[in-house]
């Protein structure tokens, strides 16, 4: 990998703790701004750089490092919350290869990338928060009450991010574009 790509990367992993950063307390569940670097990162770094991000941010939170939005640690594997970071990992690839395979370039359509990445992150989210709940911290939830925290509650929030980093993401590729363009005919 070239080093401009792998400062991308870098540079996405730190965008998802600072997102981590900026919270408001949800039972459960906390709505951060981290899904919309998961977004970004997607869109404009493509599928395997995009995960490669998400994939260097969890694995420097698990090494110890307080970059989640409850700490950090290898423990940090037993927190009900865990899911949603495996998801940002595999919902920044959806994102990616679907913006890649499709060349959405039209904010309605980078919407539905953005949208089918919220839908893995919640996937992966929800599975692990009624697991985690039942057999880690022996509080079970039913189905009905993990979906109404780990969906319901924090989805509104995260669809505003969705729409937002849509019509961001549709303006600035067309930028990018015109550097890459212009960087290809100087080498």
């Amino acid at each position: 990998m070239k080093t401009k790509s792998l400062l991308l990367a870098a540079l996405f992993a730190a965008l998802t703790a600072i997102g981590g950063f900026i919270k408001v307390p949800v039972p459960y569940v906390p709505f951060t701004l981290q899904i919309a670097s998961v977004y970004l990162a997607g869109c404009l770094l493509g599928p395997k750089l995009g995960m490669l991000s998400q994939l260097v941010y969890v694995l420097i939170g698990l090494a110890g490092a307080p970059v989640f939005a409850e700490g950090g640690g290898p423990s940090y594997v037993f927190q009900p919350t865990f899911g949603y970071l495996i998801g940002f990992v595999v919902g920044a690839y959806v994102n990616g290869w679907m913006m890649q395979v499709f060349q959405f370039r039209r904010s309605v359509t980078i919407f539905l990338a953005n949208l089918s990445t919220l839908l893995v992150v919640y996937f992966f989210g929800c599975a692990w928060l009624y697991m985690a709940m039942k057999w880690i911290m022996e509080k079970p939830l039913t189905i009905g009450q993990t979906l109404w925290f780990g969906f319901v509650l924090p989805v509104p929030g995260d669809l505003l991010l969705c729409a937002a980093c849509s019509v961001l993401v549709a303006r600035i590729l067309p930028r990018i574009h015109i550097v890459i363009r212009n960087q290809e005919a100087v080498s």
